[in-house]
């Protein structure tokens, strides 16, 4: 990203997908269901909506062990040219 301008046009389409997301989740249902089918899958609903934060819970935790590792290696690679640097100079 260079320029204001890229940025600005970036943070725009950031900010309208955002508020695009909003206004789809706040919309209303349709009325035009009838209370047995609401009734019916409810259940099924929440199960998998409990299934859904139970696989996005995993991912999240495997996403943070790889981005700890990464940290991990990508300080020990720092500290090493760092050393070398100073060897250099020193």
């Amino acid at each position: 990203m260079g320029s204001w301008r890229t940025k600005l046009i970036f943070l725009l389409i950031v900010y309208f997908a955002g508020f695009a997301t909003a206004v789809y989740c706040l919309a209303p249902a349709p009325e035009n269901q009838d209370e047995i089918t609401c009734a019916r899958s409810f259940p099924h609903s929440a199960l998998k909506s409990d299934e859904f934060a139970s696989s996005f819970n995993t991912g999240m935790h495997k996403c943070l062990a790889v981005a700890k590792d990464a940290a991990m290696h990508v300080g020990e690679f720092i500290k090493q040219r760092l050393d070398e640097t100073n060897k250099i100079d020193g």
